[in-house]
């Protein structure tokens, strides 16, 4: 079962966390995990340009460390930073100590205040501790671009049903997300477009 839309009672269960952005105009939020990757964030970027859109890049340190070059280039464009912890580590199966360096660690090369835990999973400790340094950014909606029981056009339709004002939505510039992000973004960046949306970044 898939849940695009993040219900209420899990919104209300992480009340520290950022979930959406309401402004009374029309604002969506794009992000992107688990990047920067070679090919792919660079089309995101080129995607992004013609749209005049920004959006919030969620990196993983390993990543930042092994292409520098696109991380200073996703920068370059006026895009937002967040990081992603070091190496995509999931924080219920790792130990709070672990857990917060990683997180410490790939902030050293992307000196930001946002921070999104891997699938969202965080213990309460964890949880603490982070949010006295980072702004815990969640999301509104995710697109499930990774999953290759969807297809693009499905991929597309879930996200403009479900987007509204404020919303922050989830792609990933990876390579197991691509045929579905490469394809949905554009179409959805066209679409809100035409209905007077602006993409704006996290800050």
């Amino acid at each position: 079962m898939r849940i695009f839309r993040t219900p209420w009672a899990i919104r209300l269960f992480y009340p520290s966390f950022i979930w959406y952005m309401p402004s009374g105009e029309k604002k969506i939020y794009l992000t992107f995990d688990d990047g920067p990757t070679p090919d792919i964030t660079s089309k995101v970027l080129e995607i992004l340009r013609k749209y005049n859109a920004k959006a919030t890049f969620f990196c993983l340190g390993n990543n930042i460390k092994k292409y520098p070059q696109l991380f200073e280039a996703i920068k370059a464009d006026g895009h937002s930073i967040g990081i992603h912890t070091f190496h995509h580590e999931n924080g219920w199966k790792t130990k709070t100590a672990d857990y917060v360096a990683s997180v410490d660690a790939a902030n050293a090369m992307a000196e930001t205040v946002l921070f999104r835990p891997p699938h969202g999973r965080m213990r309460p400790r964890q949880i603490r501790l982070l949010r006295k340094k980072y702004k815990i950014v969640a999301w509104s909606l995710i697109s499930y671009d990774w999953d290759k029981t969807l297809t693009p056009e499905e991929c597309f339709k879930n996200i403009i049903k479900k987007t509204h004002d404020g919303s922050i939505i989830v792609f990933h510039d990876s390579i197991k997300a691509c045929d579905n992000m490469l394809y949905t973004l554009p179409k959805v960046l066209q679409h809100f477009h035409d209905k007077g949306f602006t993409f704006n970044s996290l800050s």
